[in-house]
């Protein structure tokens, strides 16, 4: 028994060191915002109807584009660990661990999106929040993922946990469509999307190339982001195991001498 807490403590070790790569795509990441802060401030030409609020685009787009695609990597992880995780255990902690990275990623650049939004609602619309059909749809997809991130902290066996927290990711999931296009089906202040269509996009240009360039650089971000959430989770687990290991360790080692106290009392007396 006393040989798997130092194996829990290597583990332990080996989860908490970054791998070259990963510093790699940490640099690439630091590196690719700086260019989109030249090429969104001081390249791309202001709007003419917008001005220069137009420059929210470059930031405002790619977070909810990214929120989106973490949303759906978290609902097919779920997807996979209520399919696969009861033949395959080791792989259904590999999907539970992605969809709570996925999700807590996604949650966060949601944030970006509103706060984002709101500013740029205070400059074109003269108010920061208006309860139309994409906003709300988006506070409502906020507030569910939280949800789900509060669900998987709640104490439970860790099979139980990870299919109650996957059956709420997959439902989570719902809302994503109809926040998509909502401003396609309803009544809404937030203007249509400005690549609805690759071959027509509503924007050209240098403004296309900037937005293109901020997408691919916020996906390198989102994706440093995920790794080191999901070696996290995985630190998270191990802690546990050993915490847990070190426990029945504790507990094994009283039942091998149950008399040892009692004659240490006797002693004292």
């Amino acid at each position: 028994m006393n040989s798997a807490i130092p194996e829990t403590t290597s583990q332990f070790a080996r989860s908490a060191t970054a791998s070259i790569p990963t510093r790699v795509l940490g640099c690439l990441a630091v590196a690719s915002l700086a260019a989109v802060a030249l090429l969104g401030l001081v390249v791309s030409p202001r709007d003419v109807n917008q001005g220069e609020a137009v420059r929210f685009m470059y930031l405002h787009l790619p977070v909810i584009w990214i929120a989106y695609a973490s949303f759906v990597l978290a609902a097919v992880a779920s997807a996979l660990l209520l399919w696969k995780g009861a033949a395959r255990p080791d792989k259904g902690r590999h999907y539970d661990r992605l969809a709570g990275a996925a999700a807590e990623v996604g949650v966060f650049f949601t944030a970006l999106t509103i706060i984002t939004g709101a500013m740029w609602g205070r400059l074109t619309w003269g108010v920061y929040w208006q309860w139309d059909a994409r906003l709300t749809t988006t506070a409502i997809m906020f507030v569910s993922y939280l949800g789900y991130l509060a669900l998987r902290q709640i104490p439970a066996e860790p099979v139980v946990r990870s299919k109650r927290a996957a059956i709420a990711s997959l439902l989570a999931a719902v809302n994503l469509p109809l926040g998509h296009y909502s401003v396609d089906w309803g009544v809404t202040l937030h203007q249509e999307a400005s690549l609805s269509s690759l071959s027509d996009p509503l924007i050209t240009g240098d403004m296309l190339v900037v937005l293109v360039f901020s997408v691919m650089s916020f996906t390198i971000v989102a994706a440093w982001l995920m790794v080191h959430r999901y070696r996290v989770i995985r630190l998270e687990e191990i802690f546990e195991e050993e915490g847990l290991e070190t426990a029945l360790a504790a507990r094994r080692a009283e039942v091998d001498q149950p008399g040892e106290s009692g004659l240490e009392t006797a002693g004292a007396l």
